[in-house]
């Protein structure tokens, strides 16, 4: 039977042989019940509004990350660039000074016990990294 034969509300699968609209996933006559769209807009703005916080969330964590190592680069390359005549020991508090020429000079005195210029003190880390201290001995 040709399709040519048949009105156009009449649904027939050619391929089957047979009558196949109970089975079909949408209405395929004009009484059938309206399709509506549903509102997907409320879960669009949930997920946009929680892809952009942990978007957000991830791009402070890696700036912040980011701020710490360039603020502990710049510290080393402060201790690396002054002036000591010892060799630093590992797990070692020392103290960064500033003389009146400006140059820069680590030791093992305690900010209470000179008058230069304190600049901060550092802890040598098992990866020879220096670290900041913020309380000096």
């Amino acid at each position: 039977m040709s399709s040519k034969t048949k009105p156009d509300q009449v649904v027939y699968n050619e391929n089957r042989g047979a009558y196949d609209a109970f089975v079909r996933p949408y209405p395929t006559n004009v009484g059938a019940p309206v399709i509506t769209a549903e509102n997907s807009f409320a879960w669009k703005n949930k997920s946009i509004n929680a892809i952009n916080h942990r978007f957000r969330a991830k791009y402070e964590e890696l700036r912040s990350g980011y701020e710490k190592m360039v603020q502990e680069f710049e510290h080393n390359q402060l201790i690396c660039n002054a002036k000591f005549s010892f060799e630093p020991i590992v797990g070692q508090i020392y103290h960064l000074y500033k003389r009146e020429n400006e140059e820069a000079f680590l030791s093992l005195i305690a900010p209470s016990q000179c008058n230069f210029m304190f600049l901060g003190s550092f802890y040598l880390s098992p990866e020879l990294i220096w670290e900041k201290v913020h309380k000096h001995g």
